[in-house]
């Protein structure tokens, strides 16, 4: 027969190989070397010196072009091919294996073929083969090591923990796809395990497969059977060495495939386009990744295989950007603003915040949030954009970042102290950071050390107190804050330009604050509302220099909200300062005095004054020096009363205890009223500390009944009066007859209020008055009802004011005019005028008599009540309420 020419692709024993056609290599043909035959390599367990008769031939032809001829067939069963080989060199095959002792000459040899020549030929493996035997070799050893060929891997995990780190010699016996290979490990010279290997970092294309709970036949994926066949021809059979690093979930080992002299195969895979990486193997590669990544970068940029229709990401071609952290949303999500004022939202690229819905992520989400705050905000940091997410339901547009400080960067930073996850991209993704499999390995460490959310405590929850919530609260705290000095604290929120809400970690507090010795102009509450003249620049100013800022605050005291007012210090600068710097506020005479700053702030406000800056763009030195001037002539007018003669006088020195919901007034008159309320009260406490008086309620409380009650705000005791009773729930409604404030309270808080001295009928009556503000009418509306309280409630509270009793109604409620006197230069300067300029009550339309008989006043009081209307305050935001009546 002709000689033929092909490549030998694989060896499957001592005497048969597999074939290709040099050009073509699907083209494929088995050929059986004629004349001998082969121990059997068997999935049951090799016959003796079967490993090493395939291996003489493996050695020999693999991969190698050889020149063959066919001498016979058997028809029989797979219709077998039997011939000659030779190689380049001129060596033959059977002959040489017959040499050296690895097939023996088949027992009906003779009658394969009858010619002359394979008579010949016959006779000339004869004599090699009686040689072989003289000497020995191959399978004519008298006793030969025996090899325990096992096709069972065992305990995947086990084998990987003992075998990490060694170099694994093997064989590739069978290439399943471009990732997928059927490995020979060569553990011992006695001990091989075959087993099915995954390469390591890469996913190559399913080849054509057999779904076996079907049967049907699953095409391959595009460029499945290219990477097989690229694997194939330059490792099938061919000597390997293995990296164990891990067990897939499936089961199956994970490795680096080397080869000997190449190294591993998986980039030149990746860089011919035919596989692509998997991030799942990233923390089991670590630094060797980065290989895989620039493979598969060069296969993208030159659309090889798999990428032949990728789309290159846009890029912004602004490189790295220098921005200010301005706010720390979660610790995901940052607030940047750049040289020009301007704020960006940036997400942090493949990193994820503690999971909120997570029970054990979910507590670490506010430590990581201040993990972050503590080392970036205010602080100068370098970022770059790496992609966008595309919005989706719920969320806008993202831009994601790679952000660095001091060189480090931010993502890696939270992911290595547990206090970020990774997030597990989908192939398509394009805004992943370019350091994942660093991120993905600093997880994998964390989650080893239990670092953070990884720890399987969690984090002491951090409960902050509301100080403000109430000014008996307030009241509590103010007595330990103002003792301290320069206390530290962090601004949470900034609520307008002198009022914030600030926490005080070390005393589990958080806080209203308020600049003490200015004023600043109010900003806008909502989209609809109306800031005054530079009330948002204000606004604007406190957030940027204060927001999430480490500052320290000095107390001195608090306002009738529950208010702390004070100093706050932004790195040992005094804020209030900066602000009258800026002319972005005015000083407030009385409370910068009282502060002890006044002069401090009287020459900051100068400056802006002198600079022309913010409230004073118009500032005009000798217009001022004119309104002082008419400001001295009306106070001398108002001391010598000419308008307010006509008025009774009724004045009264009082302490506003309480203002309910509708605006009602509870007043004490200060007087031997209150130093015996005093010296009560003293005495009330005293014999309620003794605990032979500790008897509860003899039966239960009825309506009207006076009582003592324990007031829930401080546990002191104070004479009060059932207002109503509910007997189901054992609790009453009671009022404290000498303040005039009221609550629910158990019964267990309620105590007889039988002891003659202390009777509210014989020994000291009731100290809280009824009152109502002469003048005004309060809103209707629930919400600037509730405005007009809190206001009222604020002027009033922690204050002696004087009262002028305007008229005394027959049951006892007294309709007042409220004056400070330490604010108030004339009639007009009120409470009640107050209340009107803020747009929180009008003139009534139909006053009555004795209002009628104060018409300067009244016409005053409009006058207010139509610059509030004109600058849209309080209830006249959206217009006049008037205007249809």
């Amino acid at each position: 027969m002709a000689t033929l020419e092909a490549k030998v692709k694989s060896v499957l024993s001592g005497d048969t190989i597999i074939l290709h056609n040099v050009n073509n290599p699907k083209q494929e043909r088995t050929l059986s070397l004629a004349f001998v035959s082969a121990p059997r390599l068997k999935r049951e367990g090799d016959e003796a010196f079967a490993f090493e008769s395939r291996d003489f031939l493996r050695k020999l032809l693999v991969g190698k072009v050889v020149h063959f001829r066919v001498l016979y067939k058997i028809p029989t069963g797979a219709n077998r091919e039997y011939g000659i080989l030779s190689l380049p060199n001129k060596t033959q095959l059977p002959e040489l294996a017959v040499a050296e002792g690895w097939v023996k000459i088949r027992d009906d040899a003779g009658r394969k073929d009858d010619s002359d020549e394979a008579a010949a030929t016959l006779e000339k493996l004869q004599v090699l083969e009686a040689r072989a035997k003289a000497d020995s070799k191959g399978v004519w050893q008298e006793s030969g090591v025996r090899i325990d060929s096992n096709a069972e891997l065992g305990d995947a995990g086990k084998f990987v923990e003992e075998n990490k780190g060694k170099a694994i010699d093997g064989i590739v016996e069978k290439v399943l796809s471009g990732d997928r290979l059927i490995v020979r490990m060569i553990i011992s010279p006695t001990k091989h395990i075959q087993t099915m290997v995954l390469m390591a970092g890469i996913r190559a294309p399913s080849t054509k497969r057999t779904n076996p709970s079907d049967g049907k036949e699953q095409p391959a994926e595009p460029f499945g059977e290219e990477a097989q066949q690229f694997v194939e021809t330059r490792l099938l059979q061919r000597n390997i060495v293995l990296n164990v690093l891990g067990v897939s979930p499936n089961g199956q080992l994970v490795a680096n495939v080397k080869h000997p002299v190449n190294g591993s195969i998986a980039p030149f895979l990746l860089k011919a386009g035919l596989a692509r990486c998997t991030d799942h193997h990233s923390t089991l590669l670590g630094p060797e990744m980065g290989v895989l990544r620039q493979a598969e970068k060069s296969a993208k940029d030159s659309r090889q295989g798999v990428f032949q229709g990728h789309v290159a990401q846009k890029t912004s071609g602004s490189g790295e950007l220098e921005a200010v952290v301005s706010r720390i949303q979660s610790a995901d999500t940052l607030f940047l603003r750049n040289k020009t004022g301007a704020e960006r939202r940036i997400n942090l690229s493949s990193v994820r915040q503690p999971k909120p819905s997570d029970p054990k992520q979910a507590p670490w989400g506010p430590e990581a949030k201040e993990f972050l705050r503590k080392k970036l905000i205010g602080k100068h940091v370098k970022f770059a954009i790496d992609g966008k997410r595309a919005a989706t339901e719920g969320y806008d547009e993202r831009e994601m970042a790679t952000i660095t400080f001091q060189g480090k960067n931010i993502g890696l930073l939270l992911v290595e102290n547990g206090m970020a996850s990774v997030i597990r991209h989908r192939q398509e993704d394009t805004d992943r950071s370019p350091i994942y499999d660093d991120l993905l390995l600093a997880e994998q460490t964390a989650q080893e050390e239990k670092k953070g959310m990884w720890s399987p405590k969690a984090p002491a929850a951090k409960q902050y107190v509301d100080y403000s919530e109430s000014l008996e609260k307030a009241k509590r705290q103010l007595s330990l804050l103002s003792r301290q000095r320069k206390v530290p604290a962090i601004v949470d929120f900034v609520k307008s330009g002198s009022r914030f809400t600030v926490l005080v970690p070390r005393e589990n507090a958080k806080l209203t604050f308020v600049l003490s010795g200015i004023r600043a102009p109010r900003s806008a509450r909502n989209p609809t509302d109306k800031a005054e003249p530079f009330g948002q620049e204000a606004h604007d100013f406190a957030n940027k220099r204060t927001l999430q800022r480490d500052v320290e605050i000095d107390v001195e005291d608090c306002d009738k909200m529950g208010g702390f007012i004070g100093t706050l210090y932004v790195n040992r600068e005094n804020f209030a300062k900066a602000l009258l710097e800026e002319g972005l506020a005015s000083v407030h005479a009385y409370s910068a005095e009282k502060s002890g700053s006044a002069n401090e702030l009287f020459a900051a406000e100068q400056k802006a004054k002198d600079a022309r800056k913010g409230l004073w763009h118009d500032y005009d030195p000798s217009a001022e020096e004119e309104d002082d001037a008419t400001a001295a002539g009306a106070e001398i007018t108002g001391q010598n009363g000419d308008a307010a003669a006509e008025r009774r006088k009724d004045y009264r020195d009082v302490v506003i205890t309480h203002v309910d919901d509708s605006g009602k007034l509870k007043l004490q008159q200060v007087g031997t009223g209150t130093a015996a309320l005093t010296e009560l009260m003293n005495a009330f406490r005293n014999f309620h500390l003794n605990p032979s008086n500790s008897q509860p309620l003899p039966s239960p409380p009825k309506a009207g009944d006076f009582i003592a009650a324990k007031f829930t705000a401080d546990d002191e005791w104070y004479r009060a009066r059932i207002r109503r009773n509910d007997r189901e729930a054992k609790k009453a409604e009671v009022v404290y007859i000498d303040y005039g404030n009221s609550e629910t309270l158990p019964w267990s808080r309620l105590r007889p209020l039988t002891q003659p001295q202390f009777s509210p009928q014989s020994k000291l009556k009731p100290q809280a008055l009824d009152a109502q503000l002469s003048f005004v009418q309060l809103p209707t509306n629930p919400e600037y009802l509730a405005d007009a309280v809190h206001f009222i409630a604020r002027e009033t509270a922690d204050r002696q004011l004087v009262a002028n009793v305007d008229q005394v109604e027959k049951d006892g409620t007294l309709w007042v005019t409220l004056f400070d006197p330490k604010e108030s230069k004339s009639g007009e300067q009120s409470v009640n005028a107050e209340v009107v300029s803020e747009g929180l009550a009008m003139v009534p339309r139909k006053l009555r008599a004795w209002e009628r008989g104060a018409g300067d006043l009244v016409a005053k009081l409009k006058k207010r009540e139509a610059t509030a209307k004109e600058e849209r305050r309080g209830q006249w935001e959206y217009g006049d309420l008037t205007e249809d009546d």
